[in-house]
Formats: C-alpha cells, sequence, structure tokens
C-alpha cells in the first residue's frame, strides 16, 4: 500500500527541515559548487556537511558530478529554487505581518500622550 500524499510530502519537508540542507540548496540555485567551496561558505565540519549532501541526493533534489579529484553538488531541478523563492515570500509576509502587529501592541503599551490646549489670545 502506498503511502498518503499528504504523509509523503510530510516527509519530504521533514528532509528540508535542517538548517544545513537549506543553505546548500541556497548556495545551489545559483549552479554547480563544489564541495570545497560550500565548506568554505557554510561553517560545519566535513563529515556533517557529507552527510547533509548524502540526505539531499538520496532525497534526488540535488545531484553530484565528479570532476577529476573535485565533486561539485547541483540542484536536481528549478522547481527547488522556486520553493526557496515562495518560502522567501511567505517569511517576509509573515515577519512583515509580525512587524505590524508589534508595532500596534507598543503604541497600545505606549502611556497617554498629554493632550495639550493650545492658548490664543
Amino acid at each position: 500500500m502506498q503511502a498518503p500524499l499528504y504523509q509523503v510530502k510530510a516527509e519530504f519537508f521533514r528532509m528540508l527541515g535542517h538548517p544545513v540542507r537549506i543553505r546548500v540548496l541556497e548556495l545551489l540555485q545559483h549552479g554547480p559548487v563544489s564541495v570545497r567551496d560550500l565548506l568554505a561558505d557554510i561553517d560545519i565540519e566535513p563529515s556533517s556537511l557529507s552527510q547533509q549532501l548524502a540526505v539531499l541526493r538520496r532525497s534526488g533534489i540535488v545531484v553530484s558530478m565528479r570532476e577529476g579529484s573535485t565533486v561539485r553538488y547541483a540542484l536536481a531541478g528549478g522547481d527547488v529554487a522556486e520553493l526557496l523563492r515562495a518560502a522567501r515570500r511567505i517569511l517576509t509576509e509573515l515577519l512583515t505581518g509580525q512587524h505590524q502587529l508589534l508595532a500596534e501592541l507598543q503604541q497600545a503599551d505606549a502611556p497617554p500622550q498629554p493632550f495639550l490646549i493650545s492658548e490664543q489670545g
């Protein structure tokens, strides 16, 4: 029996749910990147990066290519880059809404301003 689609989607998002994996995908949006360059951009031990790359490779959203002694990684398709852009848009909207709510809360907590009557004479 095949798993329901919602369960497969949940497993996909769980696979994405690691900061290093997200960072790797962000770095790969602009084209293939060598493991050496990934290590330079991500503050992580080589063995940990290798582990995270293996998860991404097994999921099928990244591919690896060997060029001599250099291993480069690339996104398997453009949909992953679009997913990251959509996440950025959603987060921007959420954070903007939170910023507006914070401003309203701060305004509500502010002491009332004294009412000044100007003298005209």
